[in-house]
């Protein structure tokens, strides 16, 4: 199979879909690999290095898109791609259309085969593609929270764990996921105060055998809620609704009440946020603030860590790409029902029932996909 990694161009991007590793590993199989010229620059792989993989440099995304028919990415295409689309392409890469609405109708419009990494089920319901990003999110969390409430990058002036006769910060976490636990982790490892929301009382349960009396686990109720909102100095945003638009838990409401220049980062962003007032950000201009409380809503976090990102994310994705490429399409998602839950989008079908609830005029297809 003829397999295509553009180089990513959403603003402050610098992972690349496949480590030359990766790589290596298609090309081994016999598989034909076009790198983009300069696509792993950003995460520490040069041309050179994909070259001795076995790839072949292409001088730009167009021909990447031209000569090969899987498409493999990071983030979803942006408008400049568009035209780079054609019918016969199968589009791998984290798409979030549930955040990314407008994207729905061009994918139908080029017929193409969409599967977000993001969907993707493992055997057991969990989510293999989104967990290497969702855990790198976020430890990030708290590290970038930690940086935003010091003085002089606009925040309160608190240090997170306190000390000695000061009391730790409070870090309240919305979501015992993926995204939750691992910022549970650094939150709880700082010394900060952790309260930790969830719908879920078995996965509550679960986290308090984990991490015992150092933190305190509730429901999300209204109640709840108030009294944590208030006095919290770093909130973490950490809700999922695989492949749909995320709930708002916070409201403006909530913010008006919490402290000036606490701190809200919301992972959730990509699929709405689960906060009323978060918006898309940047690496560039990640912060805004919403009556005195200091907002990051940046979609793309882990690509401020890219090396660590790529690797990550290449020991997640290579297993289910060598699939489609040993296999073709049609067989690899007839044998493995999960990579078949990843299909959103198929020949111009919705057949992702989440994300036909996000799309404007569209119902859910019942169409089966096949090549």
């Amino acid at each position: 199979m003829y397999i295509g990694l553009p180089k990513e161009i959403k603003e402050h991007e610098f992972r690349v879909a496949l480590s030359p590793a990766g790589v290596k590993g298609l090309t081994d199989s016999g598989h034909k690999v076009f790198v983009g010229k300069g696509a792993g620059e950003g995460s520490g792989f040069s041309d050179n290095n994909y070259r001795d993989a076995g790839a072949i440099i292409l001088k730009d995304n167009h021909q990447v898109y031209e000569e090969a028919e899987l498409i493999v990415k990071v983030k979803e295409p942006l408008p400049q791609e568009y035209p780079c689309l054609r019918e016969e392409h199968i589009l791998f890469a984290y798409l979030h259309l549930a955040g990314e609405q407008q994207l729905i109708p061009v994918l139908q419009d080029k017929k193409l085969v969409a599967i977000g990494y993001e969907t993707v089920l493992a055997g057991d319901g969990t989510l293999p593609l989104l967990a290497p990003m969702s855990e790198i999110a976020g430890r990030m969390a708290i590290i970038l929270g930690t940086q935003y409430l010091i003085k002089n990058n606009g925040g309160k002036g608190v240090l997170l764990c306190g000390v000695p006769g000061v009391a730790p910060s409070r870090v309240v976490i919305l979501g015992g996921g993926i995204v939750g636990i691992n910022a549970t982790k650094v939150a709880v490892g700082l010394g900060a105060e952790v309260v930790v929301f969830d719908i879920s009382l078995p996965r509550l349960r679960y986290l308090d055998d984990i991490f015992g009396p150092r933190i305190v686990t509730l429901l999300p109720n209204s109640h709840n809620l108030d009294e944590k909102l208030e006095g919290a100095d770093l909130v973490i945003g950490a809700v999922l609704v695989p492949g749909g638009k995320t709930p708002v838990l916070v409201t403006r409401e909530d913010i008006k009440v919490m402290k000036k220049k606490s701190v809200i980062i919301d992972v959730a962003v990509d699929q709405g946020g689960c906060v009323e007032t978060i918006r898309p950000t940047t690496h560039k201009n990640p912060t805004y603030e919403v009556d005195g409380v200091i907002h990051y809503g940046v979609t793309n976090m882990p690509g401020a860590v890219p090396h660590t990102s790529t690797l990550a994310l290449t020991n997640a994705t290579y297993p289910y790409i060598k699939k489609i490429a040993d296999f073709g399409l049609e067989q690899a998602l007839e044998e493995d029902s999960g990579l078949k839950a990843g299909v959103n989008i198929c020949r111009g079908e919705i057949v992702h029932k989440e994300v036909a609830r996000c799309a404007k005029n569209y119902s859910l297809s019942s169409v089966a996909c096949e090549q």
